[in-house]
């Protein structure tokens, strides 16, 4: 397609303003992972895929799979997809054009009556986001054959527990174990994600393909001092948990500020006893680590131990550090990089890399297979939030570029992928 006539962008464009109509909450997108939203877009989404030429099914854990065969029978499968979930108040383009895009590109497919030396599997996974549940990436994991059956028994704030809401959604929890894909089997994974970010904006281009995905360390941590008198107690003698806080959280911007790659969040605090004329005994706050490097991101999280037990020993406080999570960093594989670069090229567009500070799917099936992402720029790079916007120009130019990949790929053997 010209940049002149983006029939493909429109289209997508069109279908993720029908897409954000599915939503738990009247006037804003939210679409949880088992709620009737879901259920909602997974019809619709499996409606796309059958219209596309797709022969499309729910699965055992809430994912639409939809597959188009190849050339032939043995051909081994490629994975293009993303996700349909959503945080709170979202936005319309965070994980659901990678899957709409997806179907767009086995449409257009098919109305060329191209046959690939491989089949197609599109995948709106479940569960990408975590916000119901105290677990994430349930499908992906599925997918890849590390699904963990714990998880069932995780429960949401209105202590339903992961197992029993799939249960009541029509799924057959005994049936999950048998979604993972044989490795042999599955050639390679794209997905096509905003970015979330400033780079691509900032640099004028319209697309990118991401090195790697960061990986992040979680922490609660518990800063405990002393309840007194605002007014009685001398400021030599106080053991204030929130201003030892207030250090500890400088310390840690300061850490990230001085580790290039390096990004560090308190996205959560809250004090005790909350009272104007009282000083503060008990702090809790969220540290959120991500980086590149695992290496980079474990020496930072050794480093912060260190400076925050510091802080309190100097100030006579009591710290506590709880891990939460930890995911590894994820490296896209350099053939399919080279690859997708190719494509950009031919298409006129600069193969600028970047790394992607946000987790994804293809965290959890670089187990399974080689994975790439393609990333579009959205605009002042804003993500999970109502303002998130990108241009029918750039999805267009995202779903010609997947086109060209995928027109130009050709599966390695397993042990060229293994080396």
């Amino acid at each position: 397609m010209s940049a002149a006539d983006p029939r493909l962008g429109r289209r997508v464009m069109q279908r993720l303003d029908e897409l954000a109509t599915d939503t738990d909450e009247e006037g804003c997108i939210t679409r949880l992972f088992l709620s009737p939203a879901h259920k909602a877009a997974m019809e619709r989404v499996r409606g796309w895929m059958r219209d596309a030429g797709l022969a499309a099914h729910d699965d055992a854990v809430g994912n639409v799979v939809g597959r188009l065969e190849g050339a032939s029978l043995d051909a081994p499968t490629f994975i293009v997809a993303s996700h349909i979930d959503s945080v709170r108040n979202a936005g319309r383009y965070d994980g659901t054009f990678g899957v709409v895009s997806a179907i767009e590109v086995v449409e257009e497919l098919r109305h060329r009556g191209t046959k690939l030396p491989f089949a197609i599997e599109v995948v709106a996974f479940g569960d990408e986001e975590g916000v119901r549940f105290p677990t994430t990436l349930s499908g992906s994991r599925a997918f890849a054959g590390t699904f963990s059956r714990e998880a069932l028994s995780v429960r949401d704030a209105d202590g339903v527990s992961m197992g029993e809401a799939l249960t009541a959604f029509g799924c057959d929890t005994e049936a999950i174990t048998s979604l993972a894909r044989d490795p042999a089997r599955i050639c390679g994974y794209l997905e096509a994600h905003i970015e979330q970010g400033p780079v691509l904006e900032a640099e004028h281009l319209a697309l990118g393909i991401v090195s790697a995905i960061a990986g992040a360390s979680r922490f609660n941590v518990t800063v405990t001092g002393e309840a007194g008198h605002a007014g009685t107690v001398p400021m030599a003698l106080r053991r204030d948990a929130l201003a030892g806080a207030a250090a500890m959280i400088a310390a840690i911007e300061t850490e990230a500020r001085g580790t290039e790659g390096l990004v560090a969040t308190v996205g959560v605090i809250e004090a005790k006893p909350r009272a104007v004329n009282v000083i503060p005994a008990e702090v809790r706050f969220s540290i959120d680590l991500r980086a590149p490097s695992d290496v980079l991101r474990l020496g930072a999280v050794a480093a912060l131990e260190k400076r925050l037990g510091a802080i309190a020993a100097e100030r006579g406080l009591r710290l506590t550090l709880t891990p939460l999570h930890e995911a590894k960093a994820t490296q896209c594989d350099e053939v399919l990089i080279a690859e997708l670069k190719a494509s950009l090229t031919r298409l006129g567009h600069k193969p600028r890399e970047l790394p992607s500070g946000a987790g994804h799917d293809a965290m959890a099936v670089a187990s399974l297979c080689p994975v790439v992402m393609l990333f579009l720029r959205c605009k002042g790079g804003i993500s999970h939030n109502p303002a998130e916007a990108i241009t029918v120009e750039d999805a267009d130019a995202a779903i010609e570029v997947m086109l060209d990949f995928l027109l130009h790929y050709r599966p390695r053997g397993r042990q060229e992928i293994a080396a």
